[in-house]
């Protein structure tokens, strides 16, 4: 029973974590955000 959930929370765990990266580079790099990211890697930089 151990090894059979065990198998399975490896094999299941890595291809969740392998999806929610891949989700999380897709949002990065979308060119629909880059105004957004710039902007907010500025925000040290500004004086109030």
């Amino acid at each position: 029973m151990y090894e059979t959930l065990a198998k399975f929370s490896q094999t299941w765990g890595l291809l969740y974590f392998v999806i929610l990266f891949a989700a999380v580079l897709i949002y990065a790099l979308w060119p629909a955000n880059k105004k957004r990211f710039d902007d907010a890697a500025s925000v040290p930089l500004k004086e109030d």
